[in-house]
C-alpha cells in the first residue's frame, strides 16, 4: 500500500533495457474511484504523456516502477478517465461522508498498487488545523462517488 504524493515523480524504467520512459506525474481514476493506471511525463522541453495501466506494472520500487517492455505506455486520451491532479483535478475537493459529515479536503490517497484498490483517503481542515491536529486519514472498502463539487466515501466503523 502506498500514497500518489509517494509515487509523483518517480522514474518509470524498462527492465530489459534499462530505458527511463518518465516520471510518474499523475493518477488516472475510473468514475468509480478506482485507479486505473500512471501518467508519465517525459521530455524535458515539450512534455508527453503517455498512460499505463496499474495491471501492466511489472514492479512498484521504492526509487522507481519498472514495467516489461516500453509498448506499455500509450498515447493519453483526455476524455479517457477522471484524472486526480489534472483538469478534473482531485486534490482540494471536500471529502464527505455518505450520512452527510464534511470530513476535510482530499490531501492524498491510500491504494495497493497491483490491485489499483483505493483503501484510504487522507484530508486536511487546512494549514493551521494539519499542524495542531495532523492530518487525518479516513479508511474505507467501498469505491467513492467523485462528483463535481464533492467526493462522497462511505466510512469503516
Amino acid at each position: 500500500m502506498r500514497t500518489f504524493s509517494l509515487l509523483k515523480g518517480l522514474p518509470v524504467y524498462v527492465k530489459d533495457t534499462g530505458e527511463k520512459l518518465g516520471e510518474v506525474f499523475d493518477l488516472c481514476l475510473s468514475d468509480c474511484g478506482r485507479v486505473q493506471g500512471l501518467i508519465l511525463r517525459n521530455g524535458a522541453i515539450l512534455k508527453k504523456s503517455s498512460f499505463i495501466r496499474v495491471e501492466d506494472v511489472s514492479a512498484f520500487g521504492i526509487d522507481g516502477v519498472m514495467l516489461e517492455t516500453a509498448s506499455i505506455a500509450k498515447p493519453l486520451q483526455s476524455d479517457m478517465y477522471q484524472m486526480f491532479e489534472g483538469k478534473e483535478k482531485l486534490i482540494g475537493k471536500p471529502l464527505l461522508s455518505s450520512e452527510g459529515e464534511h470530513l476535510g479536503l482530499l490531501n492524498d490517497v491510500y491504494f495497493h498498487e497491483e490491485l489499483g484498490t483505493i483503501v484510504g483517503y487522507e484530508c486536511s481542515d487546512g494549514f493551521f488545523a494539519d499542524i495542531t491536529e495532523g492530518k487525518r486519514i479516513i479508511k474505507t472498502n467501498e469505491p467513492p462517488t467523485i462528483g463535481k463539487d464533492a467526493i462522497i466515501v462511505s466510512i469503516n466503523h
